[in-house]
């Protein structure tokens, strides 16, 4: 199931807004197609992102594949588990699986993604169902 309370882009990363804090990770479909994953590699804290930039890549038994800042904003957090336990974003993609936080720049972007319903749909095109 897509969380109903976040926004979606086209790469597949998620925001979740709580305040003017965005939580970003990668959806399920994502951490599905990509199969396990061994390795995260996550910007460190300070670092300011433009959305559609580079913010680091995740390593899955069949590729490397690289991840896109959904909206722009400063990193204030970075889950370290995931250099632990970066199966994590198998097991839970939407809770301990996320990636990082940032503090958005340009809060307007958010609206500009989608929303869960046309994320799904968006994803079944996709997928060519």
């Amino acid at each position: 199931m897509t969380p109903e309370d976040s926004r979606y882009a086209k790469s597949h990363e998620y925001v979740h807004v709580e305040g003017e804090v965005g939580t970003i990770g990668i959806t399920d479909y994502a951490q599905k197609e990509l199969g396990d994953v061994v390795f995260v590699e996550l910007p460190q804290v300070g670092t300011e992102l433009e959305q559609g930039d580079e913010m680091g890549s995740i390593e899955s038994v069949k590729a490397v594949s690289e991840l896109f800042a959904p909206v722009s904003g400063q990193v204030v957090e970075v889950n370290d588990a995931l250099t632990e336990k970066p199966e994590l974003v198998n097991t839970d993609a939407y809770g301990d699986g996320w990636m990082i936080r940032v503090k958005l720049t340009t809060p307007e972007e958010v609206d500009e993604l989608m929303d869960a319903e046309e994320y799904e749909e968006y994803v079944e095109k996709e997928a060519g169902k």
